[in-house]
């Protein structure tokens, strides 16, 4: 049976130094696992692609044996953080995790952070990209960042060009007159063919994420860690010259769920938006980058392509909601020191990049990412380099908070400013939990 984390092991953490070999941060004074280099048995648990992640440790282990030892055991992302509290709790859970930014908040107690002695502010920022400084906290790094999973903008090409337009569009501005324009409606006025599916909640596949991005872009952080590790909701405070960023992104969002104007394009009747976009009923869909082989697979004969999100102005800085995953040590691990030597190994820029050509997301190192390439990986490099995402007190209860908002606005119960004030005080109210 497993043991908790020992008030020995605790200290041997926080005594390891930082320097970089080879473009990889490593922690130590000393080797891991003894003299002979061997890291032990580690157990990583995620919600990543079993296949894809077994293959890379196969791949990997060919030039360095001690991956050997480390398996990779798959979880589905809806029940993972609830087996992986229950496992801890019974002293039964993995050495290793992937770690996905939005459960920081609400569960990074549960993870041993590197302290600052072992992982400098300054390396990490250098290593990875901006987006994945929400793994930092004033007592270190919670994890070493791997991948991030960029929204983009998958583009059904057939629609688009009936439509009459020949590129993708680039600014939010330029999705109006798309929807305006590729939305069917039958004589009954019911929509055969959208434009767009935004403006609902429950048949609006990532709705929280778009609706994340739309504000983001706008120039609201959302939730803001302050310089005391503290969190508070910042939902229309903005880093830009929008004055109410947030309720300028709603107002965006559900006029394409508004029969009165000429850019509605989807309403709570219809099928599922990625469902649809398989169909071929769909013109834009907004959706993952690690959705491309789901979309592919769904529908082979669909002629559809990827591109970078639109953005509010062009000129501006651009944004678009990433998922940050990383290796982060949970407390309860058999083995720490080991984890952490896998953790690193793994996050190397030849193993960063072998993991994303299986997986098909984007590498969160920069120096990956900095490696030419073409076609949709390029989109998605593109995308992994802007993306962004915010400290969410817990997901599944933040996406109450904005599935309110939504039908609030689309349904007239009230305005766009109270909208956005209950859904601030909801999740003030999940942070203060």
């Amino acid at each position: 049976m497993k043991t908790q984390l020992t008030i020995f092991q605790i200290a041997i953490l926080g005594i390891f130094a930082v320097f970089a070999v080879g473009g990889m941060i490593y922690f130590a004074r000393g080797t891991y696992g003894g003299d002979s280099g061997q890291i032990g048995e580690v157990l990583i648990w995620g919600t990543l692609d079993a296949r894809a992640f077994s293959a890379t440790l196969r791949a990997l282990a060919d030039n360095d044996e001690r991956l050997l030892s480390v398996q990779y055991e798959q979880y589905d992302p809806r029940t993972f953080y609830t087996e992986l509290s229950d496992a801890i709790a019974s002293d039964k859970g993995p050495d290793l995790i992937i770690f996905e930014h939005e459960y920081i908040h609400r569960d990074q107690q549960k993870m041993i952070p590197f302290p600052t002695e072992s992982v400098t502010e300054r390396a990490f920022r250098e290593q990875f990209i901006d987006g994945t400084d929400i793994f930092w906290t004033p007592e270190g790094a919670l994890g070493v960042p791997i991948a991030v999973d960029p929204m983009v903008l998958y583009v059904n090409k057939n629609l688009l060009a009936s439509a009459g337009f020949a590129q993708p569009p680039a600014s939010w501005n330029e999705v109006f007159d798309i929807a305006e324009k590729a939305t069917k409606k039958d004589d009954a006025k019911t929509i055969v063919q959208s434009g767009i599916a935004f403006g609902e909640y429950e048949n609006v596949t990532h709705a929280k994420e778009i609706l994340s991005t739309l504000m983001m872009q706008a120039g609201s952080p959302i939730t803001m860690r302050e310089a005391d590790g503290r969190v508070r909701v910042a939902i229309n405070t903005s880093v830009t010259d929008v004055t109410q960023p947030a309720q300028s992104a709603l107002r965006y969002y559900t006029e394409f769920a508004n029969p009165a104007k000429i850019v509605y394009s989807w309403n709570r009747s219809l099928p599922a938006s990625r469902v649809a976009f398989g169909q071929g009923d769909v013109a834009l869909y907004v959706g993952f980058a690690s959705e491309y082989p789901i979309l592919r697979a769904q529908n082979p004969n669909l002629d559809f392509t990827a591109a970078m999100l639109p953005q509010v102005k062009i000129e501006s800085r651009a944004v678009t909601f990433g998922r940050m995953y990383a290796f982060a040590v949970p407390r309860g691990s058999l083995n720490p020191n080991g984890a952490l030597s896998a953790a690193l190994i793994l996050a190397n820029t030849d193993a960063s990049r072998v993991l994303s050509q299986a997986t098909g997301i984007p590498s969160a190192r920069r120096d990956v990412l900095a490696e030419p390439t073409d076609g949709v990986s390029a989109v998605f490099r593109d995308s992994a380099i802007i993306a962004r995402g915010w400290l969410d007190p817990d997901p599944m209860r933040s996406g109450l908070a904005f599935q309110g908002m939504i039908e609030d606005a689309t349904s007239g119960s009230s305005r766009l400013s109270e909208a956005v004030q209950r859904a601030e005080r909801e999740l003030t109210a999940l942070l203060n939990l």
